[in-house]
């Protein structure tokens, strides 16, 4: 079940694509039919149901948000809040802005985490998929519960790995911008399906500012809990029970706040933000959105098509919407004679449109046109990865400078080698061009997390080979040089040492990439020395470990000495390892590097504790004694 094929595709033609996968398979309307199940059965709880190999997870609609009634719009940091069950999605520094989740929705995921987890372990082993569901409120638990998923595998690394897809239908919002792109920085806004009827109120609910508000909104929950738990009374018209006041105010106060968000240039303007791809619903078919603004401008036109009474009785037509999608979007459409459109990227426009229910030749129509069309030309993700090859191309000469200034400093009279000549480098033409197209490289890599972090490339991009193998080298070659520059300047005199304190994010990102990877054990066993170390980080650990030596020699503590002298032994164990593996490069080992030199004051000290025990009291053998 690989649900991430949408995030590669052009924004509405996203709808065929998406549309075939849910249509050709039962996954949508199993989804619902246990989304039925549990809002009946299950108020206030969860269904699990299995089949076959996929194992199925709905939550009951009938929930109410436990934060307070003053408080409907609030948001938490996730980071404050989680007990580290979303630690993956959490900020990488202070520098950016928090991750926040309603926290209502938080609160009624903690109370159904405890007997979740439970529930998981018990499938683990046992389905290949699970599919998490939920209507209405149950959907932003069904979402939180997939985070929640997906962080736990990710930290059990499972090869291969459990597929989990989310799919919610008239689900409110759940987080700010930050949740948004924390999602997807891990490449997990595939995951996310939400099933959005074309008038439904309660998906567009948090658009608006409706703190004056809840005690109709909880009048309307009611209402809804009560159809759901007897779902064969629901008839046209039934929210004539509902009062109009009721109906009227939310409904005008939604639409007028949506459509002051869908105008504006910048989403920013939204406290909550959509995640996931967005399957939007009508009597015609769907069609699927995933980009922002686009999500939000087809929630606004949609439901300005709508009135008080469908924006009420549409969050329960979901299954009647389920049905005809899964019946109706893989019917071949036909155009009337004579509006053949010019091209395919017209006729794309032209399906989704139709799928929609709007027409081109309305008002409504016109303004959902542009945003498609926008949409077309702001997600273009393989296009994007194209160029972005064709960039990597142009900085090789860069990389290949780098790679000569090494063999130079490899080759040299002095034997410092590359790390330690770049760090005790003088003001020569030849350093300051390595250092120029190091800070080059480095712009160059930043701007790939950042169109990752923007959902701007494919959804595999990092899975394929071309790009694993480019960064991984370019980190390998470059990150010495970034280390050298960090002990240069003292850096970590103010800051701390470089692995915990200095390491740019892309060098763990690109670690992540190198580690998941699929290669054969047997490939890995290397026969010669390496061309670059294969721990990128070794000349940080060298580092540490000159002043463990330095401080051994000053420390007058016993204990201290010999916790020193303890991460002194493990790093030498360490050191060999690599060596004997020859997973280092020979300028590790050359005469005057700072390696070389720490094994030789190393040596020499655990030479003088056996032969002038004396100079280092508390110590034999490298051990404290009494």
């Amino acid at each position: 079940m690989e649900t991430e094929t949408s995030c590669g595709q052009n924004n509405f033609e996203m709808s065929e694509t998406l549309a075939t996968f849910l249509a050709s398979t039962p996954l949508l309307e199993e989804a619902w039919r246990v989304c039925g199940v549990a809002n009946t059965r299950f108020p206030g709880g969860y269904l699990v149901q299995q089949i076959g190999s996929v194992a199925y997870i709905g939550f009951s609609g009938r929930q109410m948000s436990r934060g307070s009634d003053q408080k409907c719009r609030n948001l938490v940091a996730l980071d404050a809040e989680d007990g580290a069950l979303f630690a993956p999605l959490y900020r990488h520094s202070e520098a950016e802005d928090p991750i926040k989740v309603h926290h209502g929705m938080l609160k009624l995921f903690f109370s159904m985490i405890p007997t979740l987890q439970i529930q998981i372990a018990a499938l683990m082993g046992k389905v290949k998929s699970i599919v998490i569901t939920g209507q209405c409120i149950g959907g932003t638990t069904a979402s939180l519960s997939a985070l929640w998923l997906l962080c736990h595998l990710l930290s059990m690394s499972l090869s291969p790995p459990m597929s989990v897809l989310c799919i919610t239908f008239g689900s409110p919002l759940l987080g700010n911008e930050a949740f948004h792109r924390s999602i997807l920085r891990q490449r997990w806004g595939g995951n996310f399906c939400h099933v959005v009827s074309k008038h439904d109120i309660m998906p567009r609910l948090l658009f608006a500012e409706i703190v004056n508000h809840v005690p109709r909104i909880q009048a309307l929950l009611q209402f809804w809990h009560c159809c759901m738990a007897s779902p064969h009374l629901f008839v046209e018209g039934i929210s004539s029970q509902l009062p109009n006041d009721v109906k009227d105010t939310l409904f005008h106060c939604v639409l007028k706040d949506l459509e002051l968000i869908a105008q504006a240039e910048d989403p920013l303007e939204s406290l909550f933000w959509p995640f996931g791809s967005y399957v939007f619903c009508g009597e015609e078919g769907a069609i699927c959105v995933e980009n922002v603004a686009s999500v939000i401008k087809m929630m606004y036109l949609m439901l300005a098509t709508g009135s008080p009474s469908h924006s009420i009785e549409d969050h329960l037509k979901y299954g009647d919407y389920v049905a005809k999608v899964s019946k109706q979007l893989l019917k071949a459409r036909n155009f009337h004679e004579g509006m053949i459109p010019d091209s395919s990227y017209e006729a794309g426009v032209a399906l989704a449109l139709q799928s929609s229910d709007l027409t081109a030749e309305e008002p409504v129509g016109v303004k959902a046109k542009e945003c498609l069309q926008m949409a077309k030309h702001s997600h273009k993700p393989n296009l994007t990865a194209a160029y972005l090859a064709i960039k990597l191309s142009k900085i090789v000469p860069f990389r290949a400078e780098i790679e000569w200034y090494k063999a130079c400093c490899d080759e040299a009279d002095d034997q410092m080698g590359y790390y330690d000549s770049f760090k005790l480098r003088g003001a020569s033409r030849r350093e300051a061009r390595v250092n120029m197209n190091h800070h080059r490289l480095a712009q160059f890599w930043d701007s790939v997390i950042h169109m990752l972090d923007n959902n701007k490339l494919p959804h595999d991009f990092h899975r394929r080979a071309k790009w694993v193998n480019a960064s991984q080298f370019y980190k390998l070659l470059v990150e010495p040089l970034d280390i050298a520059d960090y002990y240069r300047n003292g850096k970590h005199l103010e800051h701390g040492h470089y692995i915990e304190h200095g390491r740019q994010r892309r060098y763990e990102i690109f670690d992540k990439w190198w580690r998941e990877r699929n290669v054969p054990e047997e490939e890995k066993k290397r026969s010669k020395f390496a061309s670059l170390t294969q721990d990128s980080c070794f000349w940080a650990n060298v580092e540490e470990a000159r002043e463990w030596l330095d401080g051994v020699r000053s420390e007058s503590d016993v204990m201290k000495r010999h916790q020193l002298w303890q991460k002194m032994d493990t790093f030498e164990g360490y050191a060999r390892n690599l060596i004997e593996n020859k997973e280092v490069s020979e300028d590790v080992l050359a005469k005057n590097s700072s390696f070389s030199r720490w094994m030789e004051e190393w040596k020499e000290m655990k030479s003088q504790v056996q032969q002038i025990p004396q100079l280092f009291p508390g110590f034999v053998d490298g051990k404290v004694v009494p």
